[in-house]
């Protein structure tokens, strides 16, 4: 392809945009529902007795490219794993940009070449998309939105509003890797110690707990907001107190270094590769087991337990401190790392 940058007529639906289509995407992983050229890609119905999961979501992290990975990687990333929460099977995913006048074409590539192999990993393939191209100086590069679509087996119901007092709750890893890799490489921070993004693909690791662990409650990614909002958004659904023991939640000594000089309360900042799950207290161990055999779950371990809402109370998450207190652990109030996603 002999253009070096993105241009208008790349997105004029004429022979510029055929090019970039068949050389730039079609080549990173054109399938064969893509190659087929139609509006809608034709898809396999789920077996008897499954259901249907479905999400989509939109990327405009800044930078484009970061340690541990890039806008197409967390593309795929985070849309797999709000489909796989849900104890789906990821199967396809739909991918539309929207691109600036400017961007460079090998930057374009490197980001398709990443959601292949993404893609690949998650064993999920991508069977159709869009393109649109703005005016230099209005998309930021590239924003990318992607849909997920999945298959929930027979019988396998998750959701928040199914914990239960008693019940243990689990981290796959430590907390804060996105959000301060995202933060240091926007504001040019440098940290002497490495910090990367934790953004992966945990399709896997969660059928392998569902597995191990059948009657597990729930499964939630700790995003924006971090752990802090998740616990009270799994609070409000469920009905109930969430107790975390502060000493047990794994965090880097560098992110926790960086948070301590930045001001940042490490549990409400951002992750893309951990999960929260929730699990009956007789299970915990074998859910913590089953992480800790994937790759992005070695460092799981159980943090906290569900207990019932005093009378008179309502539904909020405590923060057992490493001196002996407690005190409530809020929701992320406001902005506090803008463009990680």
């Amino acid at each position: 392809m002999s253009d070096e940058t993105v241009m208008l007529g790349h997105g004029s639906g004429g022979s510029m945009m055929r090019r970039i289509i068949d050389e730039v995407f079609f080549e990173a992983y054109g399938t064969d529902e893509l190659a087929e050229g139609n509006d809608a890609a034709v898809l396999p119905a789920p077996q008897t007795g499954e259901r249907i999961a479905c999400s989509t979501d939109s990327f405009v992290v800044d930078p484009l490219f970061f340690p541990g990975g890039d806008i197409g990687h967390l593309a795929v990333c985070g849309t797999v794993n709000d489909v796989a929460t849900s104890g789906a099977r990821p199967a396809y995913l739909t991918c539309g940009f929207i691109l600036e006048e400017g961007l460079p074409m090998e930057d374009l590539r490197r980001i398709c070449a990443s959601m292949a192999s993404t893609a690949k990993e998650a064993g999920v393939r991508i069977v159709t998309g869009d393109t649109k191209v703005v005016n230099r100086g209005h998309g930021d590069g590239v924003f990318i939105n992607t849909s997920g679509i999945g298959f929930v087996p027979e019988g396998l119901d998750l959701s928040g509003a199914n914990i239960r007092p008693g019940d243990a709750i689990i981290v796959s890893g430590t907390m804060g890797d996105h959000g301060i890799t995202i933060m240091s490489c926007r504001e040019g921070l440098g940290f002497q110690a490495n910090i990367e993004s934790d953004a992966a693909p945990l399709n896997h690791m969660i059928a392998d707990v569902i597995a191990a662990a059948p009657n597990v409650r729930c499964f939630r990614d700790p995003t924006r907001g971090g752990l802090a909002s998740t616990l009270n958004e799994l609070a409000d659904q469920s009905g109930v107190e969430l107790i975390v023991e502060e000493s047990c939640v794994p965090v880097k000594a560098a992110v926790a270094g960086a948070c301590e000089m930045l001001g940042y309360d490490v549990l409400q900042v951002a992750n893309e590769g951990k999960m929260v799950c929730c699990v009956p207290p007789d299970e915990a161990e074998a859910a913590v087991e089953a992480m800790r055999k994937s790759p992005y779950g070695c460092d799981a371990c159980v943090i906290g337990s569900a207990q019932a809402v005093p009378d008179g109370g309502k539904p909020r998450v405590l923060l057992q401190t490493a001196f002996g207190g407690k005190r409530i652990l809020d929701m992320l109030v406001g902005e506090q790392l803008p463009r990680i996603c």
